[in-house]
């Protein structure tokens, strides 16, 4: 039984397609399929995926790059489709400092992912974490500050006495360190792993990935994009986490089954989903 907790299966790039990759996941042994917004509209898009069949489900939100559209009008709307049921998270959000190089455009980024985590805490849902580095750095200013900001977060919630704090969410496609994979996880987060890990030339993902408590990590294609080894350069889909399950049960030494089996638990734990669909 396996979980993609990141999939963009609403993007246009499965319009052709999109009933039959829902079949080939199903094929490949997946029960759920999580698919986060970008924006307002995208977020719609999303929840209306969901909608439509019963192992799909949508996080809503804005990605960092796309900041500039949240405002007051297109924040209620998010804030209305985050009560629908079939909305787990609030995501993809996040701090994106490679696309971003102006501060003035980055301390908005951080406003709007402060904001973000409010709304995340108002309807006591998990939020699903963006994080790339300027120039793709392992670790610098952008981790600094993503970190600085939800360790603030999770003191709130703490102090509170917010259940929230004990399953904030997950930092999505995580390329960090393993010293900020392991503050993510002390202040309660996940960690999610992608197509990437599988690449010949990531051996510093799989050296994190090898040393962090498999208790803690999610598994996600971050589809279309990423796609992993032996199907990198093309078009990424649900079905294909199943390599990254292998790739991961080989780092682990252990079996694409149990790591499924895993990783589906730690996701249904997270985002508050019963065992089967």
């Amino acid at each position: 039984m396996l979980t993609d907790t990141h999939c963009h299966l609403a993007f246009h790039k499965f319009n052709d397609d999109r009933a039959a990759a829902i079949q080939r996941a199903r094929d490949a042994g997946l029960i759920r399929i999580l698919v986060p917004g970008l924006d307002h509209k995208s977020s719609a898009d999303a929840v209306k995926l969901a909608e439509s069949n019963p192992m799909i489900y949508a996080a809503v939100g804005f990605h960092p790059t796309d900041i500039d559209k949240l405002n007051d009008d297109t924040f209620d709307e998010i804030r209305q489709l985050a009560a629908h049921p079939k909305v787990s998270a609030i995501g993809e959000i996040g701090l994106d400092y490679y696309w971003i190089k102006e501060e003035g455009k980055r301390e908005i980024q951080r406003k709007g992912l402060t904001r973000q985590l409010e709304l995340a805490e108002s309807i006591h849902k998990p939020v699903i974490i963006h994080l790339r580095e300027e120039n793709d750095a392992v670790q610098d200013t952008c981790t600094d500050d993503l970190i600085k900001i939800l360790d603030g977060w999770i003191a709130g919630l703490k102090s509170r006495k917010d259940t929230l704090a004990e399953r904030p969410g997950v930092l999505h496609s995580f390329s960090g360190s393993f010293e900020t994979a392991m503050r993510a996880i002390q202040l309660g987060f996940y960690i999610g792993a992608t197509g990437p890990v599988t690449y010949k030339n990531a051996e510093q993902r799989r050296q994190v990935i090898a040393a962090l408590p498999l208790e803690r990590l999610l598994i996600e294609t971050d589809a279309p994009f990423l796609a992993p080894h032996p199907h990198r350069g093309k078009r990424n889909e649900p079905a294909f986490v199943a390599h990254i399950a292998d790739k991961i049960a080989e780092i682990k030494s252990s079996t694409p089954q149990e790591i499924a089996a895993i990783t589906t638990a730690n996701a249904a734990r997270l985002f508050s989903w019963g065992e089967f669909v």
